[in-house]
């Protein structure tokens, strides 16, 4: 039988050709690399996180975009103030004149009128009541019959109604008289006036219409974020939250918050108990003031100002990690303990 050197001998080609030295060493390297994968995905920590999408916006919804009404019908006259003016409590927004220019003094006329038919009446009561206390001395004499003391009686009662319809009078004709004397519209407090309504001067407004939508000052800023379904269950108020703002430099590690860069602390104060439209629920987070950096003045992130928001939940190992995720599980899956093992 030939040998493997006679065989060899029939393929001088073959005979010549080695081994690569290389491949050994990236033998090696490919199981140092496994190796490394395996114990990172089995010792090496990762924060479980929920992503969510959202926007800042005001704690206090007295603080959040305002819309300010006309508070009479009529024609606008006089703008005050345009887009972006700044306003104190109290400001004169915009002039609003009824139709009829002499409708106040007519308005003051009947209120004088109101007034003067009360105190008419609140007189005629005094002097009834004499009569009633007359007519009941007389009545007790002798002198004078029931009837005429039942008849006084009956002349107070009715001078009394007819004083309550005229009080009422009264009142409606102040409140109308308020009514209109409230034409000039101002500012419910300090703030910035974001736009005033497309209206030409001499426009017809009516009661309830926008005239300029306004934003307050000092309002306390929270961020709106809409988390899946999937993960809200894990969500609880107190949760501690990184977040990153629409226009700020960030990088951002979401297994480790600690070593992200340009995101700010947040705490969950609130979560929804239903689901909006598109099926996410809506999380409250405001500042953390534990934090080591407070959020980026108003100037910087405004109201309205997109935000995106990580929720963040237990430590678990990394591997446990890329198996939820490749496996489309919750963060902590139920029967499984904060590592990753069955419970």
């Amino acid at each position: 039988m030939a040998t493997r050197e006679e065989h060899l001998s029939f393929f001088k080609t073959l005979d010549k050709q080695r081994i690569p030295s290389v491949m050994p060493v990236i033998a090696w390297m490919l199981v140092v690399f496994l190796v490394a994968v395996g114990l990172f995905l089995t010792f090496v920590p990762w924060v479980q996180t929920t992503m969510g999408l959202g926007a800042v916006t005001a704690l206090n919804p007295n603080d959040r975009l305002q819309e300010i009404n006309a508070l009479v019908s009529g024609r606008v006259e006089e703008w005050y103030v345009r887009d972006g003016s700044r306003v104190v409590v109290g400001d004169p927004i915009v002039r609003i004149v009824d139709n009829d220019p002499r409708l106040l003094e007519r308005l003051k006329a009947e209120r004088d009128q109101a007034v003067a038919k009360l105190e008419a009446l609140d007189n005629a009561i005094d002097t009834a009541e004499i009569d009633v206390n007359r007519m009941r001395d007389l009545f007790d004499q002798g002198l004078a019959a029931r009837r005429e003391f039942e008849q006084a009686r009956i002349k107070v009662q009715e001078l009394r109604s007819r004083m309550a319809e005229a009080a009422a009078e009264l009142t409606r004709a102040d409140i109308n008289l308020s009514r209109q004397s409230a034409q000039i519209v101002r500012a419910p407090r300090n703030g910035v006036i974001l736009k005033v309504a497309a209206t030409e001067v001499m426009a017809f407004v009516s009661p309830g219409d926008v005239v300029a939508t306004f934003v307050p000052d000092n309002a306390v800023r929270a961020v709106e974020l809409y988390i899946s379904g999937r993960d809200v269950a894990l969500v609880q108020p107190g949760d501690k939250v990184r977040l990153q703002f629409d226009g700020w430099p960030v990088i951002q590690f979401s297994g480790w918050p600690s070593a992200a860069v340009g995101t700010f602390g947040g705490e969950v104060l609130v979560v929804d108990r239903s689901a909006n439209s598109e099926g996410r629920f809506r999380v409250i987070v405001i500042e953390d003031e534990t934090a080591d950096q407070a959020w980026p003045d108003q100037t910087y992130v405004r109201f309205g100002s997109k935000a995106r928001g990580w929720v963040l939940l237990s430590t678990v190992p990394a591997g446990y990690e890329l198996w939820r995720r490749l496996n489309s599980f919750p963060p902590n899956l139920p029967g499984m303990s904060a590592e990753g093992t069955a419970e």
